[in-house]
């Protein structure tokens, strides 16, 4: 992405898969790359979990699958966030692992994986995701792979 500290660049030219978290007015603007359309998905996942919460030694009570469609990359990007903010609110889940990958067979597609634990199993270190703004929303392939914003109202 433009901008990008050389330390970014430099591990993204080594396939390195990553994310990171930008302050915007009363929100957060996530960026996250990675070597594959699922990898940046996933990293996208991460990035939103991590403005709000602190997962890094939470164990997973179980793992649900997801299998997010849009008509562009984008629109899967935002079906994706949403359904994870979806699952907080209703469910009380947080995913603390994400993997994503093709389906084999017909029909085909993604699935997403999400290793989740319970909202109050977790330490919450900011505000809760409430929304994805599609201002300004964008994913698509780019010189060292993928790369996605997006901005998440708290």
């Amino acid at each position: 992405m433009v901008g990008d500290p050389d330390d970014v660049v430099e591990a993204r030219r080594r396939g390195a898969s990553g994310h990171r978290a930008l302050p915007h007015t009363a929100d957060v603007r996530i960026e996250a790359w990675g070597a594959s359309r699922e990898r940046c998905l996933a990293e996208a996942v991460v990035g939103m979990v991590e403005c709000f919460a602190d997962v890094a030694d939470v164990r997973p009570s179980s793992v649900e699958r997801l299998r997010p469609t849009g008509p562009g990359d984008a629109e899967l990007l935002a079906g994706l966030l949403d359904e994870v903010i979806y699952r907080m609110e209703v469910y009380g889940q947080v995913p603390v692992d994400v993997a994503a990958g093709h389906v084999r067979g017909p029909g085909g597609g993604l699935e997403v994986r999400l290793a989740v634990a319970g909202l109050s199993d977790v330490e919450i270190t900011g505000a809760v995701p409430k929304a994805v703004s599609w201002h300004e929303l964008r994913m698509g392939p780019d010189p060292y792979g993928w790369s996605c914003a997006v901005t998440i109202d708290a």
